[in-house]
């Protein structure tokens, strides 16, 4: 493995080695118009990570990549808020592993009295690892069991399919009004 490879790689949990992935955006999955986060391997073999998400993560995701400001805090803008007015910092997220089909993830906080680490959803930790800019990885036992390598060629035809998907999910975001989750 190279020195970039190693760089990107982390210890996490005792006895894992997790992987820095880059959040590539949220896609609609057809046919089934699932709404999917995209994870993908920073370095190595730059593996995607698909993880399937319900719609108001979707969309939680996805005004936190398009910057959009509700007129008030969203329930992940809630949390980084809580955490910044506590002076708790979210260091990492890391997809832990796939259980019976189901994904697990973990947030790992410093705080004054040390650190701790929170189990989670994978698609709130993703939400929440957008609001604060903090890395995001994957466990290389999940990876090696779902994610998947792009094709060359697969990469061009997403390049160019990605635009079409860009311009539906505007459509969708745009459809969903911001005041529709103030309370």
């Amino acid at each position: 493995s190279t020195a970039p490879d190693r760089a990107s790689r982390a210890s996490g949990r005792i006895g894992h080695v997790v992987i820095e992935m880059e959040l590539v955006g949220v896609r609609v999955e057809m046919p089934s118009s699932s709404p999917i986060a995209l994870l993908r391997e920073v370095g190595g073999s730059r593996r995607v990570l698909p993880i399937f998400i319900g719609a108001p993560e979707a969309t939680a995701i996805a005004f936190a990549l398009e910057e959009v400001v509700t007129p008030r805090p969203m329930t992940h803008d809630l949390l980084r808020n809580v955490l910044d007015d506590l002076g708790v910092s979210l260091e990492r997220v890391t997809v832990t592993e796939l259980r019976e089909g189901v994904f697990h993830a973990d947030l790992e906080l410093h705080a004054h009295d040390g650190v701790h680490t929170v189990s989670s959803r994978p698609s709130d930790a993703i939400a929440l690892a957008a609001r604060t800019g903090a890395p995001i990885y994957a466990d290389e036992a999940v990876l090696a069991e779902a994610g998947y390598i792009e094709e060359p060629d697969e990469e061009a035809a997403e390049e160019v399919q990605s635009e079409e998907i860009v311009e539906e999910f505007r459509d969708f975001i745009d459809s969903v009004n911001p005041e529709d989750f103030a309370t």
